[in-house]
């Protein structure tokens, strides 16, 4: 159960800003597969399945499986089904040991 003296510890260290940098990044990655999805409609320059992927392991796995469902975007592609979720555990590794 989280204390109100662990959440204040956690507000007084500077990890909020942290967490807020992630949820920009999660959301600019959201967004990214959104966009994707509308250039594979119609015209204009794609963005590469190398960079959506990469952009998920950089602490932007939340928004890449958000954008994938809500989007209907690489769901059917092998690699964004078995690597992005992956990259949430990655990414879930990689705060915890940033935090402790």
């Amino acid at each position: 159960m989280l204390h109100l003296d662990s959440f204040r510890l956690f507000m007084d260290t500077g990890i909020s800003v942290y967490i807020s940098i992630i949820v920009i990044w999660n959301l600019i990655v959201f967004f990214l597969y959104g966009l994707d999805k509308t250039k594979s409609k119609g015209e204009g320059r794609r963005i590469s399945e190398r960079t959506l992927l990469v952009t998920a392991f950089l602490l932007g796995g939340l928004g890449a499986f958000l954008g994938m469902h809500l989007f209907h975007h690489k769901t059917k592609h092998r690699i964004f089904i078995i690597l992005i979720p992956v990259s949430i555990f990655v990414n879930i590794l990689t705060i915890i040991l940033f935090i402790s």
